[in-house]
């Protein structure tokens, strides 16, 4: 719907773009791409008889039109960056927002895909099939992890128009069953009107080997982490060398990029001399830096005077509480975030300082959007192994602690051998001053990033915000009016679904403008929220992120039975004061356009989200096959599309050849994380099964393998028939068993969310730390094939 609408709520024809007639306004295109220009020239029989006038394309955009740079920093939460009063550095963020405007009533979705796919479409995120991360989509409209071909992305309709477009970085906007290097490739980027993209397709990735796509190729890194190779680096090296070359060869072709970090999402990996800079800055905790954070942000103006800091939850511990013995796991885990989230605004500033080297600074609009939700509570207790949360698999923290101490100590953390993420605690001091955190939908903790805009000769900086309440679906329409371009009704064929975001560009010179934005709906996993004319209706919702494992009753859970909470968000910045019980009328009447909204945008069941996670988790995306047979050396099969090796009944048969003193990784699947594999160390035959690094089992060979040609089989059965069963592991070279053990515990849903099934070599983290320091441990054998199959 147009959310300028009024209360009727009656549907327009169209919306989202409202004309100023400060920008261009070019013709009307309902079509795209556009038709073939026809050849100036006329043909007669001869060429004597013919007349020959080169042809020429017609201009599509102003000749000012501008280069358009979209920065998005994953799982930040507003209480971070010293640019909004936090005690992050963040001076490239600073260097924007005082070179331009800040918007301090930004939202975003709550989640990961859901916000992409609503930022880079300019439409609800249900409506566009992303009510839930791609991994966890089921077959619900609103949630099958699909953008609909009816929802054209911003870079297919530039692209059009005549704009250079790439992507990098994180995507994950294509379905997980697609991301093999079989493709297909249609939902990739390079298939939703990216002409390049460097990055990784899933939700997260170690930042020291992560899977990389080139374009629809995966490829390498560039280098090993131990020759000073990070993620944050190589994109902003990727980045700007795309730049470099689009200057060489279409100067005068506008572009479009698209960055978005792996940064601030889980695992937390960042050079130790980042973190070190933080040492001793957490050390008073969580709820001491909020306090500090809330007087500053007043002091800098970025929210009003008379904002309330909200109370923290009582199901999250008060830094008090926690013993002393754990509190240097807490602080570390924290210096590690911040120096991550440091390093990371780092490369944006060598982006942006090479916009400028080359000339496009004065020609360039930037918008940095610090967060696609607020800070993320999914390290609970305080993790090393963030994969964690996603398994339920309860832990304390003291057996984090000792798993630490075993590989090294507080100094591991951040580092190649862990996947760290922090306290929950202090998710929700990154969330300053909001109560809630990423998943909830229903606070605005959970979806209020600050954005900055800059914009120069067009835009006058201005210290004090925008306060105008704004979405990332507005993004779209904003770019569509500053360029002049009317959304089109059909590309490539398909009808177009009309945009559901509103244009912020008339606040561009009008920081006093009255909000054109009247309505806009928030769900994630049943936590979920309505805002309409500055007051905001709120529904927690079923689950706790931060809380370990599921919530007694949550299967017979319904959104009926939800406690709705009111706020005045135009008198109450933070929703520190429920009002439902004094105004049980407007409850009602927000309650009934939360009920309109979601029917209009495919967001029900309400918790819909939730059906694969918590209802039938038997139901999560994998692969259709039960056998399969890899010749040779077959590498960075995503684990979503890979042999569940470790949470199905299987076997596994090696057909190989063996050298004298025979040394490698017959196969690995996850990663440092969490995962197993079955490598040779000095002739003998080994399997370990890394259980999220907290405990890991380990089966050798008693005598050293033969040489030559070998049979090796290796069997998982559950000695228990349920999720997170012990496992039964038997390994046979040649038919004899040579080693057996039990797995005590299995890892019910995935190892890793972004490593990978390698056959013949560990290329992504090492999921044994036995190969650690000879990774990625290639085999120096053959191996002929690799067969697996499921137990009936």
């Amino acid at each position: 719907m147009d959310r300028g609408h009024d209360d009727d709520h009656e549907r327009p024809a169209r919306g989202g773009v409202v004309v100023d007639t400060s920008f261009p306004s070019l013709p009307r295109q309902d079509s795209l791409p556009f038709p073939p220009t026809p050849s100036a020239s006329v043909a007669g029989r001869t060429m004597q008889e013919s007349t020959y006038e080169r042809r020429v394309e017609p201009p599509r955009l102003a000749d000012d039109a501008p280069n358009i740079l979209v920065i998005l920093i994953d799982d930040a939460g507003p209480g971070l960056p010293d640019t909004f009063g936090g005690e992050v550095r963040t001076d490239t963020l600073t260097r924007i927002r005082e070179q331009g405007i800040g918007y301090n009533r930004f939202h975003t979705t709550a989640m990961c895909s859901p916000t992409r796919a609503s930022l880079l479409t300019g439409r609800n995120h249900h409506r566009i099939g992303n009510g839930q991360i791609a991994e966890l989509a089921n077959d619900w409209d609103g949630y099958s992890g699909r953008i609909p071909d009816s929802t054209a992305l911003a870079a297919e309709v530039l692209t059009d128009y005549g704009y250079s477009t790439a992507a990098f970085g994180k995507w994950h906007n294509t379905p997980a069953e697609e991301t093999t290097p079989a493709g297909p490739f249609h939902n990739w980027p390079t298939g939703k009107g990216f002409e390049y993209f460097y990055g990784f397709l899933a939700g997260e990735a170690s930042q020291w080997e992560p899977n990389l796509v080139r374009n629809t190729t995966s490829v390498l890194p560039p280098k090993r982490p131990e020759e000073g190779y990070h993620l944050s680096e190589d994109l902003a090296d990727d980045a700007i060398g795309w730049l470099r070359k689009h200057k060489a060869f279409e100067p005068d072709k506008p572009f479009f990029m698209y960055w978005a970090s792996g940064c601030l999402h889980g695992p937390h990996h960042v050079m130790k001399e980042w973190a070190d800079k933080y040492a001793g800055a957490f050390d008073d905790g969580w709820d001491a830096y909020r306090e500090r954070v809330f007087a500053r942000a007043k002091t800098q103006g970025w929210i009003p005077e008379d904002a309330e800091l909200t109370p923290r939850d009582p199901n999250l511990p008060a830094w008090d509480d926690i013993p002393e013995e754990e509190r240097p796991f807490q602080r570390r885990l924290m210096e590690v975030a911040a120096g991550f989230a440091e390093h990371c605004d780092v490369q944006v500033g060598r982006l942006v300082d090479e916009l400028e080297r080359l000339g496009y600074g004065d020609d360039t609009i930037v918008f940095y959007i610090w967060g696609d939700n607020g800070s993320s509570g999914e390290g609970q207790n305080g993790t090393i192994s963030e994969l964690l949360a996603q398994n339920g698999i309860p832990t304390t923290v003291d057996m984090h602690i000792k798993a630490l101490d075993d590989i090294g100590g507080l100094d591991v953390l951040g580092s190649p051998k862990t996947e760290n993420q922090y306290h929950a605690g202090w998710a929700w001091a990154g969330s300053t001053p909001y109560k809630g955190m990423k998943l909830l939908a229903s606070h605005l903790g959970g979806t209020r990033n600050p954005m900055v805009v800059r914009w120069p000769g067009t835009i006058t900086p201005a210290a004090e915000p925008r306060t105008q309440f704004h979405h990332c679906n507005d993004l779209v329409p904003t770019l569509y009016e500053i360029l002049g371009i009317t959304p089109p009704r059909v590309v490539r064929g398909v009808e177009q679904q009309p945009l559901d975001g509103v244009s912020f560009a008339y606040t561009f010179d009008d920081p006093d403008a009255e909000g054109r934005l009247r309505t806009q709906y928030f769900e994630i996993m049943g936590s979920r929220a309505i805002y309409h004319d500055g007051w905001m209706a709120s529904a927690f919702g079923p689950r706790t992120p931060w809380l370990p494992g599921l919530p007694d009753g949550i299967l017979d859970w319904t959104p009926d039975h939800d406690t709705w909470e009111l706020y005045h968000l135009d008198e109450d910045w933070t929703q520190a004061r429920d009002l439902a019980a004094e105004h049980p009328e407007r409850l009602a009447r927000m309650k009934e356009i939360f009920a309109i909204e979601a029917a209009r945008n495919s967001v029900y069941p309400v918790g819909g989200g939730l059906w694969v996670p918590v209802f039938h988790p038997e139901m999560r995306i994998s692969t259709p096959y039960r056998e399969w047979s890899f010749t040779g050396d077959i590498v960075r099969m995503p684990e979503f599309c890979a042999p569940a090796l470790g949470n199905r009944a299987n076997t596994v048969t090696i057909d190989a050849d063996l050298p004298e003193n025979a040394n490698g990784v017959l196969y690995a699947l996850g990663g440092a994380g969490g995962g197993l594999t079955c490598f040779v160390e000095d002739g003998y035959l080994c399997y370990e099964y890394n259980l999220f690094i907290l405990m890991r089992t380990k089966l050798r060979s008693e005598e050293p393998l033969p040489t030559g040609k070998v049979a090796i089989e290796v069997e998982t059965v559950y000695a228990e028939p349920r999720p997170g069963g012990p496992l039964d592991i038997t390994i046979r070279v040649n038919g004899d068993v040579v080693a057996s053990g039990q797995v005590p515990v299995s890892a019910p849903l995935l190892f890793t969310a972004n490593d990978c099934l390698d056959i013949g070599t560990c290329l992504g983290s090492s999921v044994s730390l036995d190969y650690y320091d000879k990774a990625p441990f290639p085999f120096n054998g053959t191996i002929r094939t690799v067969d697996v199959r499921y137990a009936s």
